[in-house]
């Protein structure tokens, strides 16, 4: 794998964190969720905020809202586990979402389903995540050698504060008159 492959993979797995950096862009499908998101109240059109888990809440009515996260994690509580395409049309959250929430990390699929997601280097089954744990370490392994490639080198000699005195050139041309 070149450098380059290995900086287009941290590139491409910044959401990961759930933060986005300055300088880096959103992809089309993060924006998509985030324009998804309620912002402003069904019932009497006040300003919602914010509480927990996908949940919003109006500061005037106090009725609750939900983006995609949220009316995905309403369904699995009432349903249970269940396929993603049975959740997508149950919630009206698009597969590609629920899959960004399983490649994010945010879903799980529960242990011993029929159906799992894929690793994105070598194809093996994953409950959540982007890569196995065998590739994460090798990715970083490689990541680890491209690093040191750009390394720099300290001076072998710690440069201390000398006890040598400045000289000006007035003095210096003083003291040899004399």
């Amino acid at each position: 794998m070149r450098k380059s492959e290995i900086i287009n993979i941290i590139r491409d797995n910044r959401f990961v964190t759930g933060k986005i950096k300055r300088g880096e862009c959103m992809t089309d499908l993060e924006k998509r969720i985030m324009d998804r998101r309620p912002m402003f109240c069904k019932e009497c059109g006040g300003k919602l905020f914010y509480q927990a888990g996908g949940s919003y809440k109006c500061e005037d009515c106090g009725a609750e809202e939900y983006d995609d996260f949220g009316k995905i994690k309403m369904y699995l509580e009432a349903h249970g586990p269940s396929p993603a395409t049975f959740i997508s049309e149950d919630t009206g959250v698009p597969l590609e979402i629920i899959n960004l929430f399983l490649k994010n990390g945010r879903l799980e699929i529960p242990e011993g389903s029929k159906f799992y997601i894929k690793c994105e280097r070598c194809g093996c089954a994953l409950r959540f995540g982007r890569y196995c744990p065998g590739c994460t370490k090798e990715l970083v392994g490689q990541l680890h050698g491209a690093m040191f490639e750009q390394m720099g080198e300290k001076p072998k000699q710690d440069i201390e504060k000398k006890k040598e005195k400045m000289h000006f050139l007035d003095n210096a041309g003083k003291k040899g008159r004399k």
